[in-house]
């Protein structure tokens, strides 16, 4: 005997249907019904999901849904703590041969990492993004994946000795080569059509090297809304880059929240801060180790750290960029002079090179950056990562972080379940490398250098709306972070603003009404400390609770029917009694 499932097709009675397959089957088929029907009606929401990014800095991706197709803006790997990392293992909440087209904000792994997992699962359209987003994709993703198979190996031979399953990796490198292929470049300010229904233009937004707000018009049922993504904002007067774009009209505003309830030092007191611990290191003979993103912030520091050359005050000391990719992504941020702002351009015609100070030395294979720790004396040592969780960092630190004449300046936001974020937290020793450390070395935290607006950046950027008094999306930041700033977008600009959470789907109709279409309450987010089964089958029931609450469907009587077929399917697996 055969049953046929929600998509037509057929299985052998008792053959294993895995949940996630009908977690799938019924989201395809609730979807599919609602967009018809409300088609028929002729009033056809626009539909909204939030896979990442959602009361968590990791993550971020959106999927806009509408009668003319799917597009997803960003799609980023969840970092940090192990709870979020596990959701990059979970079957996608929607189908990835069913997404139209991606458009990206900017090359960070937390809005890029997963692409190559999309490509392998299905995804066959194109990936729009800057011209030097693009190009630091082919650098990032890559290394990524390089990462994504080590992890996975150890990881394997752990499990192994201890006679449990192999661990495969979130994708390969081969996944990564193959993704490359779908990116489209495109150049600030010009308007495309990445599929028939939204028109795009990217906007700077002084985040890193080819970061950009998303511009965003779309068309459903002759109605036009439009949709404004901040990605992430940058700071006024960031070295090299273009200040954030002001944009002033949106009826609805996705804006990240990342320092949503925190400000930062000025610039000027970061510089003299971080000019002041590279000298006090150097007096005491120790090394300066600067925990560094690989893409912007390695930059920065170096425009710095020239500035201070040009002044007479930097030591003759080696500086190392002990990182393979910050010395391609260097070399990428030189090749896209268009981004640059003013002040760079001025340095590079009087002859100056901004990001190549006195004694830097570039560290690319093993034996460099193990001979870095072998050499006494003071240097600084650039390294990634910037959180400490992976690369050439954690060695640097473990030779390091117990000398007290050594410092750790940390020059960028640290999350939740990171290293560096339990350094700064004050831990008194840590463990790296399956080794304890103590820290005895002098922490610094020089928050004035983060390439986030803090959260007075955030609110007079979103000041500019004012007069579209937009419908806000409150998304990027820790939960306290987002829902501080949604207060502040309430008090200070009466705006209206809602902080999604993971999985929700909201709805807007061509009246501009906003609705939820899914949100699972706290206490049933199994998915946040469960197994991959118990987060698809409290998505599952949560999903059919709903549909089986809507009116509208009252007359569906055969899909009910169905749905209770599946409700019963999903009791019988693995005999777990959570679905009611």
């Amino acid at each position: 005997m055969y049953h046929t499932n929600l998509r037509g097709s057929r299985r052998k009675e008792g053959t294993e249907i895995p949940v996630v397959v009908l977690a799938r089957e019924f989201v395809l088929c609730y979807d599919g019904l609602s967009n018809k029907n409300d088609s028929q009606k002729g009033d056809v929401p626009v539909r909204i999901t939030f896979l990442g990014g959602a009361r968590t800095v990791t993550g971020s991706s959106f999927l806009i849904s509408t009668n003319h197709g799917n597009l997803m803006v960003d799609c980023g790997m969840f970092q940090g703590r192990r709870d979020l990392v596990r959701r990059n293992y979970l079957e996608a909440m929607y189908d990835p041969r069913e997404v139209d087209a991606v458009v990206l904000t900017h090359a960070h792994i937390d809005h890029s990492g997963l692409i190559p997992k999309l490509v392998r699962e299905g995804f066959r359209g194109s990936i729009w993004a800057t011209k030097a987003t693009a190009d630091l994709c082919e650098l990032m993703l890559l290394d990524s994946a390089h990462i994504q198979e080590m992890e996975s190996d150890w990881m394997t031979k752990k499990n192994l000795r201890m006679g449990e399953e192999p661990v495969a990796p979130v994708y390969t490198v081969q996944d990564a080569k193959r993704c490359l292929g779908s990116f489209s470049r495109v150049y600030y300010d010009e308007e495309f059509e990445p599929i028939p229904g939204f028109r795009v233009i990217f906007r700077d937004a002084g985040h890193i090297i080819g970061s950009a707000i998303v511009e965003m018009w779309v068309t459903e049922e002759e109605t036009e809304k439009k949709l404004v993504f901040s990605g992430d904002l940058g700071v006024v007067d960031q070295p090299i880059i273009k200040d954030p774009s002001v944009v002033t009209s949106a009826d609805y505003l996705f804006i990240e929240s990342t320092y949503g309830n925190r400000l930062h030092r000025t610039k000027d007191e970061s510089r003299d801060e971080f000019k002041e611990a590279i000298l006090e290191t150097t007096v005491r003979g120790g090394k300066v180790v600067i925990p560094s993103f690989a893409v912007g912030r390695t930059q920065e520091m170096l425009y710095y750290l020239g500035e201070f050359a040009r002044e007479g005050v930097l030591p003759d000391i080696p500086i190392y960029v002990d990182s393979p990719m910050a010395t391609s992504a260097t070399q990428i941020v030189k090749e896209n002079p268009q981004c640059f702002d003013d002040e760079t351009h001025a340095l590079l015609t009087a002859g100056e090179t901004p990001l190549t100070p006195p004694n830097l030395i570039f560290t690319r294979s093993t034996e460099e950056s193990i001979a870095i720790n072998r050499k006494p004396g003071p240097a600084i040592v650039i390294s990634a990562s910037g959180m400490c969780t992976a690369g050439r960092i954690k060695h640097h630190l473990r030779h390091n972080l117990w000398r007290p004449e050594a410092s750790v300046i940390f020059v960028g936001y640290q999350a939740e379940g990171t290293l560096g974020r339990l350094i700064v937290g004050g831990a008194e020793r840590v463990r790296i490398l399956g080794e304890d450390v103590q820290v005895n070395a002098k922490i610094h935290t020089i928050g004035g250098f983060s390439a986030h607006a803090d959260r007075d950046g955030l609110i007079s950027w979103a000041s500019y709306f004012r007069g579209s008094a937009p419908h806000c999306f409150v998304i990027h930041g820790e939960e306290r972070a987002s829902l501080a700033f949604r207060d502040a977008l309430e008090s200070e600009l009466n705006f209206t603003a809602l902080v999604p959470r993971w999985g929700e789907s909201v709805s807007i109709a061509p009246d501009g009404k906003v609705e939820s279409l899914s949100v699972t309450e706290p206490g049933e987010r199994i998915a946040l400390e469960g197994s991959r089964t118990e987060k698809d089958l409290f998505f599952i029931r949560d999903r059919i609770d709903r549909l089986l609450e809507e009116g509208a469907y009252t007359d569906k009587t055969a899909f009910y029917e169905r749905v209770r077929q599946i409700k019963k399917l999903v009791q019988d697996l693995e005999g777990f009694s959570g679905v009611e």
